[in-house]
């Protein structure tokens, strides 16, 4: 027998209990994940390479022009530009798209019980497979300047994990925000495109001096350091690793503090 107490709703028990079913389920959700895909690019040629040639035109339009702006070499600025652009599109991507995790999966969550942390993991997933075929440009990237990556690459790992944590926590937080408001969907993409300028992605962080110590206070740039700094720079500073851990167990709590007190709203919302 269910039973339900008005005085003891235990919502945090049934919203963690909703994330380690929606993450059992993870067949189920890279299945949608590919259809989403499919159905996105039909009848394209390229499908998601589309993005990986826009990409590389940006890289080699920005990398030039950059590296002759600011008077560095392009050896040098090249790597760290197309690193910046991969990592930046997917955490612009999980970010903007995440707006709509539970919006536009709202027929689903009004006639299935299944549980709302599946589309979750659905909408990360579909983030890391269109930013898989990313990973081709940067090899070549370092292949056609005859550049390795460096020792402390292997490091680089740590940090696509906390990018896949504020993925997965900025689509089940997002996506219940928006659905109960539309306009905050607008605010973010306008608040991503501020970020992308005050974060170093164009620019290189050298370039601030001494005032480049204030740049762990930007979450994009802690996050983005621990995957650029160990591929291109030797490693990232201790400071960045800890701004960005401290980042995405404060964004990753509030994701699930926000999902455990409204999540029997949700199905009213969409």
């Amino acid at each position: 027998m269910y039973r339900v107490d008005a005085d003891q709703p235990r919502r945090l028990s049934t919203a963690l209990a909703d994330i380690r079913q929606g993450t059992a389920s993870w067949r189920l959700a890279w299945e949608l994940a590919r259809l989403d895909l499919k159905n996105r690019y039909r009848g394209s040629v390229l499908g998601p390479f589309w993005i990986t040639l826009s990409t590389l035109v940006m890289l080699v339009g920005l990398g030039f022009l950059y590296a002759r702006l600011f008077n560095l070499p392009l050896t040098d600025y090249l790597p760290h530009l197309a690193v910046s652009l991969v990592v930046w599109q997917v955490l612009s991507t999980a970010f903007v798209e995440g707006c709509g995790t539970m919006t536009t999966n709202a027929g689903i969550i009004r006639q299935m019980r299944l549980p709302f942390s599946l589309h979750v993991l659905r909408a990360v997933l579909r983030s890391l497979i269109v930013a898989a075929h990313s990973l081709p440009l940067l090899a070549l990237v370092f292949l056609a300047l005859w550049r390795a990556p460096s020792a402390e690459a292997p490091q680089a790992l740590f940090g696509l994990v906390l990018i896949a944590v504020n993925m997965a926590s900025a689509a089940l937080f997002l996506g219940m925000v928006c659905a109960r408001f539309r306009d905050v969907t607008q605010i973010v993409a306008s608040l991503m495109q501020f970020a992308f300028f005050v974060t170093p992605i164009i620019w290189k962080p050298q370039l601030l001096g001494d005032q480049a110590v204030w740049l762990p206070l930007n979450p994009f740039y802690a996050i983005l350091e621990t995957v650029r700094g160990p591929l291109i720079a030797g490693g990232a500073d201790a400071a960045v690793w800890v701004a960005a851990v401290l980042y995405t167990a404060g964004f990753a709590a509030l994701a699930v503090a926000f999902f455990a007190r409204f999540r029997g709203r949700l199905a009213f919302w969409v």
